[in-house]
């Protein structure tokens, strides 16, 4: 009797805990299945690496996503601090800079605006979403009149890690996978990772256990600009040539991802897991949408649907949770 309590609170606390992720694992393995059965070439080996080596980079870019939102903040700057840095990889390469430079100095550079961007919004209290709109409009300013939108091509054959293969899979998964592990790992067993949850659910109570919301929030935002850079890099390499833009809606993708897959917009909750799966959705549903002969438009409006009901079932389950505390 005791081992079958303990098995239900076991899972009553895992399904609490992981049940967005559940869910869009679920939605995942539904469209595997349903579109598969439609057309079997969806299930292709090409396409479904496609699929995930595609959308890594948006993957590995809504785990540092998530962790500034779990902290209560946002970033809409991402997509043209991304832009930038694979702007800056290409040309240091062209350049004569070595491939490992090239790799390495966007992931710095993505980490020291980042700081920036946090300093703002910790200790000069400006909102995250005024601070990353002016952020944004600097970079992708900046980008333009730098670089007048040009194509940046010549780059040596090593530069393109994301079209390499480490034992027959292709560098990107890895990458996806294995920061996902380990950001969760951190979030979850170490101190400064579980501060990012207490800062968001209540920053007051955080400062009266002896917490420093602000450093708190600069730290996140530092290891933001990390992951960021890290995307930068796999988005640049996987192709040959470099388009010096900001790439479109990228910023909106990587923080539907962290929203969809279950972190709170409001702060205090959510995994690094569920924004890499809801990255690995919306790769599934762009490659649905051509086997099933629909419109490719229709992906935005599918995403924004996702966003609403997210949002509102977390309101509710707020909702639920104080109504249970008051009670």
């Amino acid at each position: 009797m005791a081992a079958k309590k303990s098995s239900a609170r076991f899972w009553s606390g895992f399904i609490s805990a992981y049940g967005q992720e559940l869910v869009v694992l679920g939605c995942i393995v539904v469209m595997f299945v349903v579109v598969g059965i439609y057309n079997p070439r969806f299930l292709n080996n090409t396409n479904l690496v496609t699929i995930f080596s595609g959308n890594a980079y948006i993957a590995v870019a809504a785990i540092g996503m998530s962790l500034v939102i779990i902290t209560g903040n946002i970033d809409v700057s991402v997509g043209s601090l991304i832009g930038v840095l694979a702007t800056v990889a290409g040309t240091l390469v062209v350049n004569g800079a070595p491939v490992w430079v090239s790799w390495l100095v966007p992931v710095i550079v993505g980490m020291a605006i980042n700081t920036v961007l946090g300093l703002l919004v910790a200790y000069l209290r400006i909102p995250a979403i005024v601070a990353s709109l002016g952020m944004l409009s600097i970079l992708k300013g900046g980008l333009i009149t730098a670089t007048g939108g040009k194509w940046i091509t010549g780059m040596p054959e090593g530069f393109f890690l994301a079209q390499q293969r480490w034992l027959g899979v292709p560098a990107p998964i890895w990458f996806m996978v294995v920061l996902t592990v380990l950001a969760a790992y951190w979030m979850r067993v170490f101190p400064a990772g579980r501060t990012f949850y207490a800062v968001g659910g209540n920053a007051e109570a955080a400062r009266a256990a002896g917490i420093d919301p602000r450093r708190t929030c600069v730290f996140a935002f530092t290891l933001h600009g990390l992951f960021a850079g890290i995307a930068a890099v796999l988005f640049c390499t996987q192709l040959q040539v470099i388009q010096s833009t900001v790439p479109p809606n990228l910023e909106l993708t990587v923080i539907t991802a962290s929203v969809i897959g279950g972190v709170s917009i409001l702060g205090g909750t959510g995994t690094v897991i569920g924004s890499t799966l809801a990255s690995i959705l919306f790769g599934c549903l762009g490659s649905a949408m051509v086997f099933l002969n629909v419109s490719a438009y229709w992906l935005r409006a599918v995403l924004g649907l996702l966003i609403l009901a997210t949002v509102l079932a977390d309101m509710a389950r707020r909702s639920r949770y104080q109504s249970a505390a008051t009670a």
